[in-house]
């Protein structure tokens, strides 16, 4: 009989509270301005791999999947002009932690993903290899039910993350034969 209780108690807070959803491809999106790059990266990007992200289980915590991290990633990199289906330079993601809180009112989740930006005229040579780590944070005020709270923090982590990818390579100067960060 207790059991029965504690399985209608838990059962009326799922109810009350939702199912966990993951992080939506267009909250991922960098909308903010186009950014200045090098003239040989402009519509010669192509996504080559997005990997290490996990599906949402709707009974647990939402999480950031390979798809919705790599759709935003696209639609950022098409709406900064750099895109291209099959650009001269290929880009890789790894989703290499998504660290979240159990519980607590504000949620700060922290993205860490390792881009690698490699030129396929020049036999693969990497052009940059960064892991960017980019925090945010979602409150109460954003989200009462923790579960849409955790989702918020997560698409404003990829977010942030991928405006962190965006400064990189507005950073990047890439001249023949010769490939280096600016300072």
């Amino acid at each position: 009989m207790r059991n029965a209780r504690i399985l209608a108690v838990l059962a009326a807070l799922i109810y009350l509270t939702g199912c966990a959803s993951g992080a939506k491809m267009g909250n991922m999106v960098y909308e903010g301005p186009v950014k200045a790059y090098d003239t040989a990266l402009e519509n010669n990007v192509d996504v080559t791999n997005v990997s290490g992200g996990e599906e949402t289980n709707p009974a647990w915590t939402s999480e950031i999947d390979n798809d919705a991290f790599a759709g935003a990633l696209k639609q950022t990199l098409q709406k900064q002009g750099l895109l291209s289906g099959s650009g001269r330079y290929q880009l890789e993601a790894l989703l290499l932690e998504v660290d979240q809180p159990m519980f607590g009112l504000n949620f700060e989740v922290t993205t860490q993903v390792k881009y690698i930006l490699s030129d396929r005229d020049n036999n693969g040579a990497v052009v940059m290899n960064e892991t960017i780590v980019a925090p945010y944070t979602a409150t109460v005020g954003d989200a009462f039910a923790a579960i849409k709270r955790l989702r918020l923090a997560n698409e404003g982590s990829g977010n942030a993350n991928i405006q962190g990818l965006l400064e990189k390579l507005s950073e990047l100067q890439i001249q023949p034969g010769d490939i280096a960060l600016s300072q």
